[in-house]
């Protein structure tokens, strides 16, 4: 048996003894059983970079309630975790650290740079991971991946060949998001959009062979270095007769031609614009249908390059805007500048401007994979929570741009294209695969394409990667399709409609869990269900950041409060699909829950010792012996909350079912279970009885420890293993609580809470009229109609002892007794006589501040009514609620009218 629970819960001597116990017994992991339901869940792989946010924590904490509780209703649960190599946060980082020492990362070479940034992994790329396991998360740490690691090398390699070989890879020359800072392209989801203050620019250019000028405006003026036409609209008459003629470009003296492309916006300023396709993506377009020359003014660095005058060459694009608006304005071909606010790209990851940029880069041919993965959401085989998420990703799928798969870093899965002398090349899984491709001969020297592939290109795989593919593994055929990804919205089209496509492509075919080839939607989904979680905000409603220092360290809360007081509260205070206003101080509800849990536990145990000495108590199934209103009713509540927990938390309303939780354990058992049992553990029951009553009462609480377990694990598994001896079981592996339907009894349940509203009644009466605890009081109750008078026969014994009632008379006068205080509950009215112990004028104060309160309740409730758009969407129940909520207000307002007319 364990030693006697301290007198305060300190979560430090308990999380880490408990989280210790469980990796030491392999508890998390998950093996195939075919005998068990799988139940799997992929941990969005957090960057190698990253440390845990409060974001992590809740996206974490969600996930680990979810398994928790599957493993526990005996699913096979796997929650699979794992770390993202993050291309390019990773070389940033790494490349910091280097300029710490004078060195860049071409000082070290490719070969030696990269070994340098799998040392900095080995050093600091475990540090989310220990600080996830702070939190209590329980993964199968065994299952843990890496993106780079052999395995999903080898299936990001399968993956790109299959595709190259199939069409969906191409290599083309395409209007990129070019980041000169990092000198890599980035994908249209990796740029960061933001209103900014700018300028707008308008140009004079001269028309070729007349005096007229053609005036076009541009936010970019240094972009005109490159320009090769002007276009306007062939539907413009204004310029119809100068379609085919040319305008010559200042500063530059090249012919642009005059062309007619529908893109133009004739009522858009002058109806007149500027052609440069290797500098924006639209004349990109333009310039591909009239067969325009494609001019880069760029380096990769940013900076103008040799197709520019000289006078611009080898200067940062920011200097270059300056000098040719300067030399425009100086020769006469600026026409004006207007303050212009517009919406500026930048580097998801260092915030420097993008740059539109001509380039040579690899692409997916995104259509074909994103027809299967639009119709599997379309027709809720795969389900997104909150629904809404469901129209953002059919506009995003159904608009979708091939993907640029291309970045020009080090750090990352190299992409496996293989280049023969000649030029020609083929991708392949390796140098012996691309030469055969290739037709050569084992000698023949092969160079590898240089760039590396953008890191969502292994995380679309992850579903399926960290099961064993390419190859046919018993975990794939187990574990895929998973269950439920929990992840924020602001990587649906990153990851989530990525993994769709890719599972839906590369699970085709494969054997299944009967062994027979995948062919349904059904078994080619990566999974069943989609959680997107809220954004956490400070208590003002600000995005948490470091910049404004309202960002806690999860660590430092977890110190302060304990990793379940944490849970606790962020599962308490996450609304499906709402954000979530959080602030450190706000952990005091999870603390106080776990103290009153504790102080709850401490009492049985206590009296277990008592009654039992140091013998041990068979808790595995419920005594029925002795049971009495108390334990009917807890048991109804028990059962009922239960069904309420599990239906709440299958529809991923968290907070609800956490609210469940506190609901019974704090009110119901708390409160008034344990103080109930009281009355017959200290009164004058026999001893056999009294040790029925309190194993059933220890009963009671294994199984709200059991149901409190997947969201507060460390608090349950402490005071789990203090009730019986457990022979080495965890709380974690035991079953989860199931509703049994004979326990459930709604009337005794409305008997016991208007029971509970007249205790509380008369303990308000005591303590506003200053009676003492000691004194007894008799109470005079005139009854509702409807109202049983048998209710106060049957808890007689309750309101004796919790509200020290030493008699109760039933009136059936209409006249309120004299010189009493009094309430009305569901209608019924009590009276306390007080025998010329109260000062009228401050019972009359009392009952006016009571109307008071409850006109306002009146009043609330009737603009909640009024309101249209609550009336339409409430359910009716909750409608039909709320009525009745208003007529009981009114009755009670007026019965204390009647009751404070009558101190007059």
């Amino acid at each position: 048996m364990m030693q006697e629970l301290p007198k305060a819960y300190n979560p430090k001597d308990v999380e880490d003894k408990w989280y210790e116990y469980w990796e030491a017994r392999n508890l998390f992991h998950a093996t195939v059983n075919n005998d068990r339901t799988p139940f799997t869940v992929v941990i969005p792989p957090p960057n190698i970079t990253g440390i845990l946010t409060m974001g992590h924590v809740l996206n974490n904490t969600i996930q680990d309630v979810l398994v928790r509780w599957k493993r526990m209703q005996g699913f096979e649960a796997c929650w699979v975790p794992g770390t993202d190599h993050a291309g390019i946060a990773t070389q940033n980082a790494v490349e910091k650290a280097l300029a710490k020492d004078g060195l860049k990362r071409h000082d070290l070479g490719r070969e030696k740079f990269v070994e340098r940034v799998w040392q900095w992994k080995e050093q600091y790329g475990g540090t989310i991971i220990k600080q996830l396991k702070k939190l209590g998360t329980s993964c199968d740490w065994e299952r843990q991946r890496f993106t780079m690691d052999e395995g999903l090398s080898d299936a990001v390699k399968e993956v790109f060949v299959r595709m190259f070989d199939k069409g969906l890879i191409y290599r083309g020359k395409y209007i990129v998001n070019w980041c000169p800072f990092h000198q890599t392209a980035l994908s249209d989801d990796e740029v960061d959009h933001s209103e900014s203050n700018g300028n707008l620019w308008h140009i004079r250019y001269p028309i070729e062979g007349t005096n007229e000028f053609a005036i076009v405006a541009t936010t970019r003026p240094e972009t005109m270095l490159g320009d090769t036409a002007i276009a306007v609209n062939p539907r413009d008459a204004r310029y119809k007769l100068l379609v085919g003629k040319h305008a010559v470009l200042p500063l530059v003296g090249r012919k642009l031609r005059i062309i007619a492309d529908d893109y133009v916006d004739e009522t858009f300023g002058t109806g007149m614009v500027k052609v440069t396709p290797a500098h924006d993506p639209n004349d990109f377009l333009i310039g591909q249908r009239h067969n325009l020359e494609q001019i880069n003014i760029l380096d990769e660095k940013g900076f103008l390059n040799t197709s520019v005058p000289h006078q611009y060459a080898g200067i940062d694009r920011f200097q270059a805007r300056k000098k040719v608006v300067q030399d425009l304005e100086e020769q006469g071909f600026l026409v004006k500048v207007e303050p212009y606010t517009h919406n500026v790209g930048k580097c998801y990851r260092c915030h420097t401007v993008i740059e539109p940029y001509l380039s040579d880069q690899w692409f997916v041919r995104m259509k074909p994979l994103a027809e299967p993965a639009l119709r599997v959401v379309r027709e809720g085989k795969v389900r997104f929570h909150p629904q809404r998420w469901e129209k953002v990703y059919d506009h995003w799928m159904t608009n979708i741009r091939d993907w640029c798969i291309s970045r020009q870093i080090w750090w990352g899965h190299r992409i496996p294209v293989y280049y023969a002398p000649d030029g020609t090349s083929t991708a392949a899984r390796n140098e012996d695969e691309a030469r055969k491709k290739l037709g050569l001969d084992s000698s023949a020297k092969l160079r590898q394409d240089e760039d590396v592939l953008d890191t969502w290109f292994s995380s679309w795989l992850w579903p399926f990667s960290i099961l064993g593919w390419p190859h046919d593994h018993k975990d794939l055929r187990y574990f895929n399709p998973t269950d439920t990804l929990v992840t924020g919205p602001d990587i649906i089209f990153f990851w989530v409609a990525r993994m769709i496509m890719a599972n839906m492509e590369f699970m085709q075919g494969e054997p299944g869990h009967d062994g027979h080839p995948r062919t349904t939607d059904e078994d080619l989904v990566p999974f069943k269900d989609v959680y997107f979680t809220s954004i956490i905000r400070d208590a003002e409603g600000r995005k948490m950041s470091k910049s404004l220092g309202n960002s806690p360290d999860p660590l430092d809360v977890i110190d302060q409060y304990g990793a379940d007081a944490l849970r606790f509260t962020i599962a308490f205070l996450s609304p499906l699909g709402q954000d979530v206003l959080f602030s450190n101080d706000k952990c005091e509800i999870g603390r106080n829950f776990a103290n009153k849990i504790w102080n709850a536990g401490r009492f049985l145990l206590m009296n277990k010792a008592e009654l039992f000495g140091s013998g041990d108590v068979d808790i595995l199934s419920l005594p029925e012996a002795h049971l009495d209103l108390a334990d009917r009713w807890i048991l109804s509540r028990l059962h009922h909350s239960i069904g309420h927990f599990n239906s709440t938390l299958g529809e991923y309303h968290l907070n609800e079912s956490s609210k469940v939780l506190y609901d019974f354990i704090w009110h119901d058992f708390c409160d008034w279970y344990v103080e109930l049992v009281k009355t017959r553990l200290y009164g004058e029951e026999p001893a056999e009885t009294k040790k029925v009553v309190l194993t059933r009462a220890l009963w009671v609480f294994d199984q709200a420890l059991r149901l409190l377990h997947p969201v507060m694990p460390f608090l349950t598994e402490e005071l789990w293993q203090h009730l019986t001896d457990r022979n080495g079981q965890s709380v974690m592996r035991t079953a989860f609580p199931t509703v049994d339907e004979r326990w459930i009894d709604q009337k005794t349940e409305d008997e016991m809470s208007f029971v509970q509203n007249v205790i509380n009644a008369l303990r308000n009466i005591r303590g506003e009229n200053n009676i003492a605890p000691s004194k007894e009081i008799a109470v005079q109750v005139r009854l509702a109609e409807g109202t049983n008078e048998k209710i106060f026969q049957t808890y007689d014994k309750y309101l004796s002892k919790l509200a020290r009632v030493s008699g109760i008379e039933m009136l059936t006068s209409s006249a309120k007794p004299k010189r009493a205080s009094s309430a009305v509950v569901d209608g019924s009215e009590i009276f306390v006589p007080l025998e010329g112990l109260i000062d009228v004028e401050a019972e009359r104060g009392r009952l006016e501040k009571e109307i008071a309160r409850l006109q306002q309740a009146v009043e609330a409730t009737e603009r909640k009514l009024a309101n249209a758009s609550f009336v339409d969407r409430a359910p009716k129940e909750v409608v039909e609620r709320e009525r009745e909520k208003l007529s009981s207000f009114r009755t009670t307002i007026e019965k204390l009218k009647t009751n404070l007319s009558q101190h007059s």
